[in-house]
């Protein structure tokens, strides 16, 4: 498939940006899930390793998700590679 500028779509960074924007799926869900469980259980002892842990899973979720349309983008419009010229 050609994209606007004529050059052809790579295939292989599509699909490994699609599997990136699977991985922020599943992030997107899990973080949420883990600060809930630690606000719900502030009196636990785990409380705070819990909310880090979630923590940084939202703040992965962001960058995945950013790092996945990055990937998708330069498949699709990308420069072009070593290969054409």
């Amino acid at each position: 498939m050609k994209n606007s500028s004529g050059r052809r779509t790579n295939k292989e960074l599509l699909l490994k940006g699609v599997k990136y924007l699977a991985y922020t799926v599943a992030l997107m869900f899990t973080a949420p899930v883990v600060l809930y469980q630690a606000f719900k259980n502030q009196e636990h002892p785990w409380y705070l390793p819990v909310l880090i842990v979630g923590a940084i899973l939202a703040l992965a979720a962001i960058a995945m998700g950013f790092f996945s349309i990055k990937t998708v983008v330069d498949a699709l419009f990308g420069k072009a590679s070593r290969k054409e010229n």
